[in-house]
């Protein structure tokens, strides 16, 4: 791909030069390899995601224009497959496996269009709701966060000159170079870009992947986001994602049947995927709880992603389980991406290398890490922690406990009571930056 002067493209782009929502691709691989099992084992289920600004003190209704971020969401429903998008995801071999999506999903992919969406103002925030079929809401998460994360950037940088641009964006270049160059020393490092839905924006993604792809050459292994995938001819990267188990738990009809739906739900995964897309997710209430109820199947599984809990201490615990069930370390793999940054990627890599099969998805940090680099001296490119969450399933309340209860979602009489199923073991508050 050739490259994009950004700073020239920010001061004059346009809607029609540069919409948030280019492709139905510009998503993650997860939301697509989820929406095949999701259309497949339970088609008929509704569930609403709705925005969660974790963040309160960015008040994003005073910064972002509602007439904009109604027209970015409008034109995202517009948005349809292409022909060329389709047979790209029909023909393409993906973790290894030649037709990772069946004929019949392609066929129904061709039809598909995102559903619509209920936006609101309250105390300064944006409230956004998407409820339909769960095959039809899934598919917002990605797009609406893109869109309001970038609305954001643009917003910041609405009344900078052409000069101000160009020393923004050399400012941000240079600092991801020097990450790339500390990168470079870890010699078995496996990394790939995770930080679609937490961008600056489109075009400075696109840049962070082709700077990635140059400067780490084979230990960049990829970057989840499908669009970007397809054209910089790169693996496309991606599981499973809290959403399912939330589901699963939602529609459980006693406590029982709630403590089951964790497990429950990565049985269907397994019975749509294998080898590395066996990867379990363990955080959604609770890791301790998670591997204590753990059948012995689930340590035939290619490895975990810890996503909560500080990255050493989550990754000694599993480790701790393998052994238990006596499993050999090398075999497994480990993938850390949550809140990852240069300084916590190599305090990772370094403590598990060689003990443990690594991989590393650099999300927020790579894509939106925009501090100290406003000429002006402004805060207000900063990231904030920004996520759309699935908050019902057939009318349900869902819930998120979180290893970090900072990160819990759900009606606080809910949050009880997954936590007398589930228990507070292991559960320990820790700062949500990104």
């Amino acid at each position: 791909m050739a490259v994009t002067d950004i700073a020239t493209r920010t001061y004059d782009h346009n809607f029609r030069l540069d919409p948030i929502v280019r492709s139905l691709l510009d998503t993650d691989f997860y939301k697509l390899l989820m929406l095949q099992m999701i259309r497949h084992v339970h088609p008929d289920v509704r569930a609403t995601f709705s925005l969660i600004n974790r963040t309160r003190t960015v008040r994003l209704a005073d910064i972002i224009d509602e007439g904009e971020l109604r027209a970015q969401l409008d034109h995202a429903r517009t948005v349809r497959f292409t022909k060329k998008e389709l047979i790209w995801l029909a023909g393409n071999s993906f973790y290894g496996k030649a037709q990772m999506f069946s004929p019949d999903f392609i066929a129904w992919l061709a039809d598909f269009r995102l559903p619509d969406y209920d936006l609101r103002k309250a105390d300064g925030q944006y409230e956004l709701h998407f409820d339909g079929p769960w095959t039809h809401t899934t598919m917002w998460e990605i797009p609406a966060l893109a869109i309001i994360n970038e609305l954001k950037s643009r917003a910041a940088m609405r009344d900078k000159g052409k000069f101000a641009l160009d020393i923004l964006y050399a400012r941000a270049k240079a600092k991801l170079w020097q990450k790339v160059e500390r990168l470079r020393d870890l010699p078995d490092l496996r990394l790939s870009d995770f930080g679609t839905r937490r961008r600056h924006g489109f075009l400075w993604q696109r840049w962070c992947v082709e700077a990635l792809k140059e400067g780490l050459g084979q230990r960049f292994i990829g970057t989840s986001n499908v669009l970007l995938a397809m054209d910089a001819d790169l693996e496309a990267i991606g599981t499973n994602a809290h959403e399912l188990p939330m589901v699963a738990a939602a529609l459980a009809e006693d406590d029982a049947a709630l403590a089951q739906a964790p497990y429950r739900v990565l049985e269907e995964w397994q019975q749509h995927y294998n080898g590395n897309l066996l990867i379990a997710l363990p955080d959604a209430f609770g890791t301790t709880s998670f591997l204590a109820g753990a059948p012995a199947w689930l340590a035939d599984w290619t490895g975990f992603r810890p996503d909560s809990a500080p990255p050493i201490e989550a990754g000694e615990q599993i480790i701790r389980w393998w052994q238990e069930q006596g499993r050999d370390l090398r075999t497994k793999l480990l993938i850390f991406s949550d809140g990852m940054d240069i300084d916590t990627i190599e305090q990772t890599y370094r403590h598990f290398d060689g003990r443990v099969r690594l991989s590393f998805g650099w999300g927020t940090n790579l894509t939106n890490d925009f501090r100290g680099c406003d000429p002006d001296g402004a805060a207000a490119l900063e990231p904030i922690s920004l996520v759309c969450k699935v908050t019902s399933a057939n009318g349900r309340p869902a819930v998120k406990l979180s290893d970090n209860p900072t990160k819990a979602t759900g009606e606080p009489a809910e949050i009880e009571r997954y936590l007398r199923v589930f228990g507070e073991v292991g559960r320990e508050a820790q700062p949500v930056l990104v």
